[in-house]
């Protein structure tokens, strides 16, 4: 016997999961449901024209998948991410709210056990092998298309609005994390939007391989117990809703036996989670000081004061981007292990990894939108500190070499680097040339 807590919209098969696995406390995440809900939706319309469900029920079911697909019912949507690998208990659990409430829209009573049966109606023409990662693609598509891509094109564009800005404001370069050559502060930045527009590039590559949908393969791929124009017509109505270009896989046998495409778009998410690492690590340190540090640019004050240091003001969200990506990386990782757990003719790792995907895209957008928003959009260029900082470099002999020769630039250098003096000075005692032909060279102006 299997008891169901009053008032909860699930059945037997999910209370079993609810009882079994309770690992977690934490289950799919809404863009997950809401594909599952709107499969059911299509599906319920698609079984009524084929003749394979009665109206009043297709029509029923289509309300209430629409009503999950509202959120109306997220508290009755239970089960543990960690579950088994088929992704079934949530199928399931999706089935038995959806049918019930479809019960009440027919008999219009509360949570009656009516005659619609969330595996023989709900579930027509499917299974969870093919349900479940057709979910993954579709969820995953939902928010690269419509949440992660629309926030990096802004912070592409903040970026290359700094870049143009400061195209004109020079500054030293530094390799190695030593002083190097002059280059402009936009240079760098242009540098930072770069790396931005081609990660969406990558993303936009791995699409093609998401939009095909596995629906229609069941229980191994040969489509058993699906009518044969169910999956086709079915996808269709989904691509049609969402305003994506979804299609039936060319084979079925590789879309449930493998999610190479999700590892694919995971790696796309590690590199661009690398990305912002280094462009949130090359804003806090070029803003970090703001006298003792760098200080070549002002990072917005979000949460000025330490708790402990009056004044201080620290680098709070290029230090949250950094963290996000580190977590990203993580999920990249637990996404591999997980795509290497098909076996046969089905991969036993598909919630694990459909939290992982999800989750790392989520993370990524709204780190992004908060470096666009709190952070690029507000810096601020010291150009007195760049220009202080040229003078005060060593590197800057480089320029002379092509006048005196590498062997007497690297004198220079060393007589500066132990005088404490700058280049300029030290060259000018030693006559190389006249005062305004040496700022000249190196600066690359008069004086």
């Amino acid at each position: 016997v299997v008891r169901v807590p009053a008032g909860m919209y699930y059945g037997a098969s999910t209370q079993r999961a609810v009882d079994n696995f309770v690992i977690s406390g934490t289950v799919l995440p809404p863009v997950f449901h809401f594909s599952l809900a709107l499969l059911k939706r299509c599906a319920a319309i698609v079984n009524m024209e084929l003749d394979l469900l009665d109206l009043d029920m297709a029509q029923a079911i289509a309300q209430a998948a629409q009503e999950v697909m509202e959120e109306s019912f997220d508290e009755h949507l239970v089960v543990d991410v960690f579950q088994t690998g088929s992704g079934t208990s949530t199928n399931m659990n999706m089935n038995e709210v959806i049918a019930t409430r479809a019960n009440d829209i027919l008999d219009g009573e509360p949570r009656t056990k009516g005659r619609v049966h969330p595996n023989d109606h709900v579930n027509k023409c499917q299974s969870s092998n093919d349900v479940i990662p057709t979910c993954i693609h579709v969820a995953s598509m939902l928010l690269l298309r419509f949440k992660l891509r629309p926030v990096l094109e802004e912070l592409r564009d903040a970026l290359t609005t700094k870049a143009e800005a400061w195209q004109e404001i020079r500054k030293i370069g530094r390799t190695h994390l030593q002083d190097a050559v002059e280059m402009t502060l936009g240079q760098e930045v242009s540098g930072f939007a770069r790396q931005i527009e081609l990660a969406l590039n990558r993303l936009e590559a791995v699409e093609p391989r998401l939009t095909p949908l596995a629906l229609g393969g069941t229980a191994v791929g040969t489509g058993l117990g699906a009518h044969p124009e169910f999956a086709a017509r079915t996808i269709a109505a989904m691509a049609e809703y969402l305003e994506l270009p979804f299609t039936e896989t060319e084979n079925h046998f590789e879309a449930q036996a493998s999610i190479d495409s999700v590892v694919e778009l995971s790696g796309a998410l590690r590199t661009l989670a690398i990305s912002l690492t280094k462009i949130a690590n090359d804003i806090r340190w070029l803003g970090s000081g703001p006298r003792l540090g760098l200080g070549e640019i002002r990072l917005p004050a979000l949460q000025p004061g330490s708790s402990i240091m009056p004044g201080k003001v620290n680098p709070v969200i290029p230090e949250v981007v950094v963290q996000v990506a580190a977590q990203v990386v993580g999920n990249d990782a637990a996404i591999a292990w997980g795509g290497a757990g098909g076996y046969f003719q089905l991969n036993t790792m598909l919630p694990l990894v459909a939290q992982n995907v999800l989750e790392s895209m989520e993370l990524l957008a709204n780190a992004a939108q908060a470096l666009t928003e709190k952070c690029v959009q507000g810096l601020i260029a010291n150009e007195e500190r760049c220009q202080s900082n040229i003078a005060r470099s060593l590197a800057i002999v480089t320029n002379l070499v092509p006048h005196i020769g590498y062997d007497r630039a690297a004198e220079i250098a060393n007589r500066a680097y132990e005088s404490g003096q700058t280049i300029e000075e030290v060259a000018l005692a030693e006559g190389i040339m006249d005062a305004a032909e040496l700022h000249s060279v190196l600066f690359g102006e008069d004086r």
